[in-house]
């Protein structure tokens, strides 16, 4: 056999040999459970199931997902616009990233996004009895239910009592985050309407800058979490 020959046919065996090894080391798509057992850091494969979209920024999507068997905080994936454009409510995606953990919030970061066939939109779980449990970041970044809260009042930079914030110390302006106290039980929680998610055009945006102390509702929203829990509200249902 001639040299240019040999080298040719070793370099072609070469290749697939490479080629087969890195088809065997692909990961496989993990359960729920196994992604939660996941080391922080290390390589995830998660299909799931888009519940909302938080934002669209140069190339790279946030997304609130769910299966049915729990929650997965998507940030930063790369994504085209065309393809955020299809991600709708319910729409089946496979997640290829590493798990980390921001101020106790866990997700996926540094994905690419498969769009897969299928279809799934999460019923919101009533966590309302978990309130100031340990239990409740279970839940976490789950489509959750906090029923028959009261409005208390928030404290202003300036120290002056008002039933809302735009920041979560009163520095910003309409447009930015919300951010309201409730209470239940003689305990108090801060909820959040988060404005890249549910901007002030948005039906909930409004109704909580219309809210006074001692108003009683029904939030809906994705249990985030951050330094404890940080719920992003979606809904509101007021108390007639």
């Amino acid at each position: 056999m001639k040299k240019t020959m040999a080298i040719a046919l070793f370099a072609t065996l070469t290749t697939c040999a490479l080629g087969m090894t890195a088809f065997a080391e692909e990961p496989a798509v993990m359960t729920y459970d196994e992604y939660v057992a996941a080391e922080l850091d290390s390589e995830v494969v998660v299909e799931t199931y888009v519940q909302a979209k938080q934002s669209w920024w140069e190339g790279k999507a946030t997304l609130y997902t769910q299966n049915e068997d729990g929650a997965i905080f998507v940030y930063n994936a790369a994504c085209s616009e065309e393809d955020y454009e299809k991600l709708v409510e319910g729409q089946m995606i496979r997640v290829t990233g590493y798990k980390s953990e921001w101020s106790g919030e866990v997700e996926i970061v540094d994905a690419t996004i498969e769009i897969l066939d299928g279809n799934y939109i999460a019923e919101a779980e009533d966590v309302t009895a978990l309130l100031g449990t340990d239990e409740l970041i279970e839940h976490q970044n789950r489509k959750v239910v906090f029923k028959g809260l009261s409005l208390e009042s928030s404290v202003d930079a300036d120290g002056n009592e008002t039933p809302f914030l735009y920041n979560w110390d009163g520095s910003g302006t309409q447009g930015d985050d919300l951010y309201f106290n409730a209470s239940l039980d003689g305990n108090t929680y801060t909820f959040t309407v988060e404005s890249y998610l549910c901007g002030p055009d948005t039906d909930v945006y409004k109704a909580v800058e219309g809210l006074t102390p001692g108003s009683v509702f029904d939030l809906e929203g994705f249990l985030y979490w951050y330094e404890g829990m940080n719920p992003h509200i979606t809904g509101i249902t007021i108390a007639e």
